[in-house]
């Protein structure tokens, strides 16, 4: 069973090999990695894990068909090294956690004859690029397939079908953080690091504060790491605030449909030169996204340019789609260096000053290859002793056989999908509907609490079931009861239980 916080909070006493600051994607995979290597090793986060970009994706496990199209036109090996990465990892990640990513085919229509050979020819080499790792080939869709697919859809010449990742991203950084914990490391959401312990001018480790209680802790260890994602400059700025900076936010939106799917779609032209995905997404449509500018606010909010953009791009293609909007959000692409945010290259970036290693930029699918190349920067720098990597072929929490649930199907497959294997469990801790019509069991939120760490409400509703980023007016609707849920469990009084409640209230449309 997963170690209480105060449990959690006592081991941050004990010295560390190494303390991450950042609970993202990028984060979790350090943690991980340096678990099973060996390490004694802790995580810390400002807010809830996967709180910000990460549980804000567009939720592709992919190469990038747009990188692909970059590296061909510019002749930029880079490009074409990353989409050739993240298709290797695609497979990894689909074999370690099969309960929260699966294989997904995508439609590109066509419109005009040279769109043909275009697509076609750079979907075949993007088949090729995944090697022996190629989930099914691409293929051409004549154009009653495509009418079958999409008849909403202006008449077009066919199609070329591919294949990619999707994958549920809040639960997948979860399911990382879980499986570090059963391993001996330690992570703690809502604690943040305030400020760095140093010993000859280098960084020895960090003051942490416990942001729900106030309490404070010096955490101290061989290394420590930056994994704050588009935060990663805030965080470099409690070493010196002079340092130049290093990052880009790009700011993505997504929005969330009542629209049926069976495949997804690719619209590979838009007025910016992106692509845009229209992706079934448990039992909704996924339309992202945008790349703009941005600030590094914690909890950015998508901007009202944001999302008529996203309408305006999609409306020739499906028609008016903007009374069929659920949820809408944003995440922030932590860029690594300067210029137009659509042509920097999603490569990651190790930077060691005064002991401190940020670890920045990078994207998703590649959260894996990121925490490698740590993990050996820091084996050479510090000269540990490291087994071989495990990660590969590691099972996280929740892999396993398929359990048989005796309830209604679309609990069972919700089920299934956060949880794996340990669906029964959750589902024994309460089997009322959390709301009427929809899949989520009460017995979740109990779970939440006493297994996945969740202490405010939109842990629960956003990263532990998932369902404000789906349906916010649906999250609204359950949000009280979640609170009265919760309160027993963490022994809120009723004034600290209206006080979350309103909380709650107050940061849904941010998610945070």
């Amino acid at each position: 069973m997963t170690p209480s916080r105060e449990e959690l909070w006592e081991h941050l006493k004990e010295p560390l090999d190494l303390l991450v600051i950042g609970g993202g994607a990028t984060g979790a995979g350090v943690l991980w990695e340096a678990t099973l290597r060996g390490l004694r090793a802790a995580l810390v986060e400002a807010g809830d894990f996967a709180s910000g970009t990460s549980s804000r994706s567009t939720k592709l496990l992919h190469g990038g068909v747009r990188y692909l199209e970059l590296a061909v036109r510019r002749r930029d090996r880079r490009q074409l090294r990353l989409v050739a990465d993240a298709l290797r990892e695609r497979r990894v990640v689909l074999d370690l956690a099969p309960h929260l990513a699966r294989p997904l085919p995508l439609l590109t229509p066509l419109f005009r004859p040279l769109e043909l050979p275009y697509y076609g020819l750079g979907l075949k080499l993007y088949d090729l690029l995944a090697g022996r790792r190629q989930l099914a080939p691409s293929r051409y869709a004549p154009p009653k397939e495509v009418r079958a697919l999409f008849p909403d859809l202006p008449p077009t010449l066919g199609g070329v079908l591919y294949w990619d990742g999707q994958f549920a991203d809040h639960r997948l950084n979860l399911a990382l953080v879980l499986s570090a914990l059963e391993r001996g490391a330690v992570a703690l959401n809502h604690a943040e690091a305030t400020g760095f312990l140093r010993k000859g001018g280098r960084v020895q480790g960090a003051a942490v504060r416990d942001r729900l209680t106030g309490k404070e802790v010096e955490v101290y260890a061989k290394a420590v790491v930056n994994a704050a994602g588009p935060q990663a400059d805030r965080v470099r700025h409690l070493l010196d605030p002079h340092l130049p900076p290093l990052l880009t936010p790009s700011s993505g939106a997504h929005l969330v449909l009542d629209y049926p799917l069976q495949v997804g779609l690719l619209l590979p032209r838009t007025r910016d030169g992106r692509v845009l995905f229209l992706l079934p997404y448990r039992g909704k449509a996924l339309l992202g996204t945008t790349d703009l500018p941005a600030e590094a606010a914690a909890c950015p909010l998508p901007r009202e340019e944001e999302v008529a953009y996203l309408l305006e791009e999609v409306r020739p293609y499906l028609g008016d789609l903007s009374g069929r909007v659920r949820a809408a959000w944003a995440g922030l692409r932590p860029l690594v260096g300067q210029g137009e945010t659509r042509l920097l290259v999603r490569d990651h970036l190790i930077l060691e000053e005064r002991g401190l290693y940020t670890l920045t930029g990078g994207k998703w699918t590649t959260f894996r290859l990121m925490a490698l190349d740590l993990l050996e920067r820091l084996a050479r720098d510090l000269s540990l002793s490291l087994p071989p990597s495990e990660s590969h072929r590691t099972p996280l929490v929740g892999s396993g056989p398929r359990p048989a649930l005796p309830l209604p199907k679309e609990v069972v497959e919700h089920l299934w999908a956060t949880y794996g294997a340990l669906a029964p469990r959750v589902a024994a801790l309460g089997e009322r509907p959390l709301l009427p019509g929809l899949p989520y069991l009460e017995g979740e939120v109990a779970w939440a609490v006493r297994a996945e760490l969740a202490r405010k409400p939109l842990d629960v509703l956003a990263r532990r079931l998932g369902l404000a980023l789906l349906d916010q007016k649906g999250a609204e609707a359950a949000l009280p009861r979640v609170v009265d849920l919760m309160a027993p469990l963490l022994g809120w009084g009723e004034e600290e239980r209206r006080a979350r409640l309103e909380e709650a209230r107050r940061c849904l449309p941010a998610l945070c």
